[in-house]
């Protein structure tokens, strides 16, 4: 089950000033209300990975324009206003919709 980002996240991600790729993905999944353990389902890795790359650890080489592409994704949603999701069940089927997977 997807939860909300924890007070503690929040705050820490709002001080970061890392530009990272992680971290500018972090900003916009917070903004646009899209889980973490969503977004590691639609990058097929792992919640605690997504987690490292939303505190500033290095996206991989082999992950990196996937992770690109989707940021350019939710960006256009969140601007055109699909996004942000209003509540998890709307995040998972627009997680599910824009990657073409099911998740559990």
């Amino acid at each position: 089950m997807a939860r909300s980002y924890s007070p503690q996240f929040l705050q820490q991600l709002e001080t970061n000033t890392s530009d990272g790729l992680g971290v500018e993905l972090a900003k916009l999944c917070t903004k646009a209300n899209l889980p973490a353990a969503y977004i590691a389902a639609a990058l097929h890795t792992s919640r605690v990975t997504v987690y490292g790359w939303f505190r500033g650890q290095g996206v991989r080489e082999s992950k990196r324009k996937l992770v690109e592409a989707i940021i350019k994704l939710i960006q256009s949603d969140f601007d055109s206003g699909r996004l942000p999701a209003e509540n998890v069940a709307d995040a998972k089927v627009y997680i599910e919709e824009m990657a073409g997977i099911k998740i559990g």
